[in-house]
């Protein structure tokens, strides 16, 4: 998986904001918001190939949560990131 190039996180009214870079308009029925741990994700993940072993190493590592709970949580993430076309 990888995180498109084309999108970028930016901090907007203090929400962490998905937005597609190029286009002169941001499409608002398609806000895509970040809570921080989404960020911390996207933060490590973005600018290089990734599964979600790897995301599921990012949680295990900076919240020493079990790995059976970062799975699903990271599974969860990457579905809904690919529902809307940012990553592929």
């Amino acid at each position: 998986m990888k995180i498109k190039e084309n999108y970028k996180v930016r901090s907007i009214a203090g929400e962490n904001l998905i937005v597609e870079q190029g286009k002169s308009q941001a499409d608002m029925t398609k806000v895509i918001s970040l809570n921080s741990t989404a960020l911390l994700l996207w933060n490590e993940l973005s600018g290089r190939d990734f599964t979600l072993a790897d995301a599921a190493d990012v949680l295990v590592r900076h919240f020493g949560i079990g790995r059976a709970v970062a799975e699903k949580d990271v599974r969860h993430w990457a579905e809904k990131l690919q529902e809307c076309g940012v990553i592929s």
